[in-house]
């Protein structure tokens, strides 16, 4: 999955691709580079972000999905706001990824009727506060009861199970040391009975333990993804696609003796 911010504040590489023009380009350098599926953003949710008007979301987002409805991978949209998931629905979205797991007033109306693919993350508080003081009893255990609870609600409003899959969400509202425990209890969340989509590129995980800036975060960001695929995710949402392309065909090829 490639990252494509249409934002002018994403911590990785907010601005970058803003205007229209330079997120399609982007957007179909990705899906050269080997992307099988597009994640849009139109709203930052790094730590301490200010929420964005409805209106300039839905500027941001609109043409892209009408630019690359038809580019032959799928276009995931990443939003928490109901009227932006039926409004990106409507316009061509294949997917809707939202931070707060479907929890917002009218969510879960928004998709249920739809066929689109639905991702459901964990993030504990909002994230203008959540990383201020993140803390539970058993990260894994907690984070994994939310989603299975969110996962059956879907469900109960008439959503296929195939069309959920679950992201512990590592960097919202949980330290280091909360990170690194879920990553390596991925298998427990995995037994959940959904694919997971897992999204630790260039994060601050991966900068504690390198000591790297964020530009600088690319092997250690390979590392995790790597890391998450062996312990069953299905779903690396990653910044820099080429690099780890090659590097899970090189671990696939190790896995499965195809080389």
């Amino acid at each position: 999955m490639g990252i494509v911010n249409v934002t002018p504040d994403s911590f990785s590489d907010g601005g970058r691709h803003l205007a229209p023009d330079a997120a399609i380009a982007h957007a179909r350098r990705l899906i050269d580079e080997g992307a099988d599926i597009l994640d849009i953003g139109g709203e930052s949710t790094r730590p301490g972000a200010e929420p964005v008007p409805l209106e300039e979301e839905l500027a941001r987002l609109l043409p892209l999905i009408e630019a690359l409805r038809d580019s032959g991978v799928p276009l995931s949209i990443d939003t928490f706001k109901p009227a932006v998931m039926r409004a990106a629905i409507e316009a061509g979205a294949d997917m809707i990824n939202d931070i707060y797991g479907f929890r917002q007033p009218g969510a879960i109306e928004a998709v249920a009727g739809s066929d689109c693919g639905l991702c459901v993350m964990h993030m504990q508080g909002e994230p203008r506060t959540m990383q201020q003081a993140p803390a539970y009893a058993d990260v894994a255990g907690e984070v994994g009861a939310f989603l299975r609870e969110q996962a059956q609600r879907l469900e109960a409003a008439g959503v296929d199970p195939g069309r959920i899959c679950l992201d512990p969400g590592f960097g919202f509202g949980k330290t280091t040391a909360h990170n690194y425990d879920l990553l390596r209890s991925l298998p427990t969340i995995g037994a959940l009975g959904y694919p997971l989509l897992i999204g630790v590129s260039r994060k601050t995980m991966i900068g504690a333990v390198t000591g790297r800036p964020v530009g600088e975060r690319l092997a250690g960001s390979i590392a995790a993804a790597l890391a998450a695929v062996a312990r069953g995710a299905a779903i690396v949402r990653v910044h820099d696609v080429a690099a780890t392309v090659d590097a899970l065909k090189v671990w696939q090829a190790v896995q499965v003796g195809d080389a």
